[in-house]
């Protein structure tokens, strides 16, 4: 109930964002390689931003 005005964390949205991207991978990956690859090479940017902010 507390949590219902909370502002998600920036690895949060990060989490998100990535998890979107992931998925976009997986639909393009049997129809359009080139963009499949696109969106993956994006997703692991994100997920290495996630890990420097788990880090520090």
């Amino acid at each position: 109930m507390f949590g219902l005005f909370k502002k998600p964390s920036e690895a949060d949205k990060l989490h998100k964002q990535y998890e979107k991207l992931m998925a976009d991978w997986h639909k393009l990956s049997a129809t359009n390689r080139a963009e499949s690859d696109k969106k993956y090479a994006e997703a692991q940017l994100i997920a290495d931003k996630i890990d420097k902010l788990n880090q520090s």
